[in-house]
Parts: C-alpha cells; sequence; structure tokens
C-alpha cells in the first residue's frame, strides 16, 4: 500500500526516489517542458524521445530505464493536447489511464504534473491517487512505498496545491477504500466508527447517528424498511459543521446500502457481486463533508448518510407492502430491489425539514440505466433548478468528476409510479421511459413541497472501475459547495 504526500518542489519529490513519473500535454513537452524543470541527462533522454511521440487522442506511456545518478525507472505520461468538450480540460482521463499502467518500484516514487493552468492540479493529483488503492487483503510480503506529487507549472515553477485541494485527494482515497471494502468488514455499524475516526479532530464537526427502531420513531419507514432485517441495523449517518460567522447552510446526502442482494426481489449472483460498493454514494458525501471541514470551509453543511444492508430475512420487506416515508407520503413496493430511492428520500426528507439548508445535494449509486444513458465516467446530474445543473456541469469538468445533465420533469416521470393503493410506488411501469430521470424524480418528489434547490448525482457507474473504487464524487460534492453561489440557486 502507498502512503501518499505532497512535495512543494520537484528537488524535494525527487530526492531518493527510485521511480519518477512525469505527466505533460504533447505540446508542453515539445517546448521543452521536462527539461526546464529537471535538466539532467535521463530527462534529456526522455526529452527527445517525446518530440518523436505523438499523444493520440487517449495519451501515450513513455517508459524507459535510468542507467545514471537519479531515479531507476522513468515513466512519461504524454498527454493530448485536445479533448472534447464533455472532457476535463487537464485530460484527466488521459492521466488516469496512463497511472494504471505505470510501474513503481518499492521505496519512493516521486510523481511530477505539469499543470498548466493552477485548477488543472486536483484534477491530475486525483487521476495518480486513484492508482493508488488503500485496501488490500493479500497477504505476502508488503513493501512500504511513499508517493511524493509535486506540480509544475508550464514556465517550470513551482505550483502548491491548496489545502482544499489536498484533502480532496486524501478523502478520496479513503472513500474508495471504504467502496473497497466488503461488507463483512464494513456494516452500518462499522461505516459509523470508520468515519467518527477520520473526523477526529476536525474544528466545528459533529458526527452523530440515529439508529435502528429510532430511525422508525423519527419517522424514516423507507430506510427502516430495506435494513430491518440485517444483522446491523439501518443507521442515518449525520455529519453537522457549524463554523462561526457562517452565512449559507448546504446539504449533502449519500446512499449507503452496504451491501445489496435486491431483497426478497434478488438479484441474480452475478448481478449480486460488487454490490458492496452501493454505498458509493455515502462514501462519496462524507468524504466531501471531511475534506470541506478539514480545510476551514466557511458556510455551515449538514451531511447525512443513508445507511442499510438490503438483505432476507423473517421480517425482510415485501412486494405489495406499504411504507410510510418521512414526507408524509406512502409508498407501495412493487420491486424491494429499488431500495436506494427509498433510503435517500428518507434521508433527504429529514435533512431538508429538519436542518432547512439552502440547498440539497444528493448522491447515490441509483441506477444501472445510468450507464447507459451517460457511461462509465460521466454521472448523471438531475436539477430543479438550471443555475444548479450548469453548475455541477462546470464543477465536474474542472475537477475531473465528470457530469452531464438528464431532464428534469415530474410531469412526465411521476405518473410512472402510479399506484391504486398508495401514493406511489416504487418502481416505474415502463422501464424504457428515462429511468435515470425518474429515479431522481420519485426521490425529488419527497420534497418537492418545500421547491428547495435540490442536485441529485446519479454515480453508479464512475463509482468503480476494475473492481476497485474510485472515490468519484468526494472532489464534486466539495467543488459544488466551495464554488457555490446564489445565483445558481436561483437560476
Amino acid at each position: 500500500m502507498s502512503e501518499l504526500r505532497f512535495a512543494r518542489t520537484v528537488s524535494a519529490a525527487l530526492r531518493g526516489a527510485s521511480t519518477a513519473v512525469f505527466f505533460a500535454p504533447e505540446r508542453r513537452l515539445k517546448k521543452g517542458w521536462l527539461t526546464k524543470t529537471v535538466d539532467a541527462p535521463w530527462t534529456r533522454l526522455l526529452a527527445g524521445s517525446a518530440r518523436e511521440t505523438a499523444a493520440g487522442p487517449r495519451g501515450k506511456l513513455l517508459t524507459s530505464v535510468n542507467p545514471d545518478a537519479g531515479p531507476g525507472l522513468l515513466h512519461l505520461a504524454v498527454l493530448p493536447d485536445e479533448r472534447s468538450r464533455y472532457g476535463c480540460p487537464a485530460r484527466s482521463i488521459a492521466a488516469d489511464d496512463a497511472m494504471r499502467r505505470v510501474e513503481l518500484k518499492p521505496g519512493t516514487a516521486a510523481v511530477i504534473l505539469c499543470v498548466e493552468k493552477p485548477e488543472h492540479a486536483l484534477p491530475l493529483a486525483r487521476a495518480v491517487a486513484r492508482s493508488l488503492p488503500e485496501y488490500s487483503r493479500a497477504t505476502g510480503k508488503k513493501e512500504r512505498q511513499v508517493v511524493r506529487i509535486a506540480c509544475v507549472r508550464a514556465d517550470g515553477s513551482p505550483h502548491t496545491m491548496s489545502k482544499l485541494e489536498q484533502q480532496i485527494v486524501h478523502r478520496s482515497r479513503w472513500a474508495a477504500r471504504l467502496y473497497d471494502m466488503p461488507t463483512a468488514e464494513l456494516s452500518t455499524s462499522q461505516f459509523v466508527s470508520e468515519t467518527r475516526k477520520a473526523a477526529r479532530g476536525i474544528k466545528h464537526l459533529t458526527v452523530t447517528a440515529i439508529s435502528g427502531a429510532k430511525v422508525l420513531e423519527k419517522g424514516m419507514g423507507g430506510l427502516h424498511a430495506v435494513g430491518r432485517t440485517a444483522m446491523h441495523p439501518p443507521r442515518l449517518l449525520l455529519l453537522r459543521y457549524s463554523p462561526p460567522r457562517a452565512k449559507r447552510k448546504a446539504a449533502l446526502i449519500g446512499k449507503g446500502i452496504v451491501y445489496d442482494t435486491g431483497g426478497l426481489s434478488i438479484k441474480s449472483s452475478a448481478g449480486m457481486y460488487g454490490m458492496k460498493g452501493d454505498m458509493g454514494g455515502a462514501g462519496a458525501v462524507v468524504g466531501a463533508a471531511l475534506a470541506l471541514a478539514a480545510s476551514g470551509h466557511k458556510d455551515a453543511f449538514v451531511c447525512a448518510a443513508a445507511l442499510a444492508d438490503n438483505a432476507i430475512g423473517p421480517d425482510a420487506y415485501r412486494p405489495g407492502d406499504i411504507l410510510a416515508m418521512h414526507s408524509g407520503k406512502t409508498v407501495e413496493i412493487n420491486n424491494t430491489d429499488a431500495e436506494g430511492r427509498l433510503v435517500v428520500a428518507d434521508a433527504l426528507s429529514y435533512v431538508a425539514r429538519t436542518y432547512k439548508p439552502d440547498v440539497c445535494v444528493d448522491m447515490a449509486t441509483l441506477t444501472g440505466a445510468q450507464l447507459v444513458a451517460t457511461g462509465n465516467r460521466h454521472a448523471a446530474v438531475i436539477s430543479n433548478r438550471a443555475g444548479l445543473e450548469d453548475l455541477a456541469v462546470e464543477a465536474g469538468r474542472a475537477c475531473g468528476d465528470l457530469t452531464h445533465p438528464l431532464p428534469f420533469a415530474p410531469e412526465l416521470y411521476q405518473p410512472e409510479f402510479a399506484s391504486k393503493v398508495a401514493d406511489m410506488r416504487n418502481s416505474v411501469a415502463d422501464r424504457m421511459n428515462a429511468q435515470t430521470s425518474c429515479a431522481a424524480q420519485f426521490i425529488y418528489s419527497h420534497v418537492e413541497d418545500l421547491d428547495i434547490p435540490w442536485l441529485h448525482v446519479d454515480m453508479a457507474g464512475p463509482s468503480g472501475t476494475a473492481e476497485r473504487g474510485t472515490g468519484y464524487g468526494v472532489a464534486l460534492g466539495a467543488m459544488l459547495l466551495h464554488s457555490l453561489t446564489t445565483k445558481a440557486l436561483r437560476a
């Protein structure tokens, strides 16, 4: 496992390093960025190779062995100059692809990032962090490895990432570790314990949890039903950040299904594998909250993680049951595998009505249809405010947690949940009618009477890749709240 550190200068990053990895756009390499940064025989050799290489649309990775003094193993990721308008300006996807192919020797590794603009540092550093997972239960000798990241401007001068940016990188790795943990190690109670441990010592941040029967007493019949039959009861984990002189209060809500069997509408064996990661939204919002609080965010916020194990047992909720939700609405269950919207809707209603925030953002690995609609890299975003939707797209491109908007149209999607015996059902009648927007609409319907600015992020695709968590959503959630404007809430 790797320890990630940030170095202020290239020389500090390279000191004692056995491996060096450089990332730069093709045009900067052709203008001599590498030798401006480090003028040595081995960088001149790499620079010569770069001049002969075309990056292509997804970049190229060059690798060589250094026979001279300095790092013994050298990697150069040549990033493409061009990118689509739907991509990250820092070319973080190309950097991510390259970093996954990089070999790091045991010991110390230096990663040097060419930062054309200051805002490019975060998505590039996140690409590095994604390839360095913290969780492993593999046996055998574990070599200690330290990875130092240094950022350099195009002119060769050093760039220092902000405290918030560094916190986002570290907390993204934390969220990815939780995603990778099996449910036997990350129960609803352990999720709370992991959060308490991570929050220790952060000023103005308090962590509490509503558990078991008290969830039902608070009116959250959806959250309680989904998790009531599991060995570890459902919980609503709450992180409240209250700095002095705060002028605005935001809310982050995350889906935390620590395992999803599908309930009595049981998944197939193949469909069930990987469902330990159905808590990716909860990991994302808690990671974002920790990053913001630890860096001294100026505004107040409440972060809620709706935690449940959608298990099967004698008291499992059934198709045909009618649940009383926190909003006061009733839901007829027609699919116990559409559980995420139940827990998020309850958590959203509870937070919105209890704490009265100025804006609510929920994140969830909610629908397989999201992958069909927006793919593996872009989360789908749905909002009742055009300005908030625009901000989510802009923030996603800037930080590398890419997003793309889908329609918000209650008049088209709410009828999909019609029930003859309750206010609504929990799963759509027509699975070909914009399932991801419909799922978001179900959640929104439980706060529609409040007309609160609301953004939904369906991150089923980008939350994991190659059977590993990516930490997606930590950067997006943190940067959304960091860049939030009154205009975005009104538009």
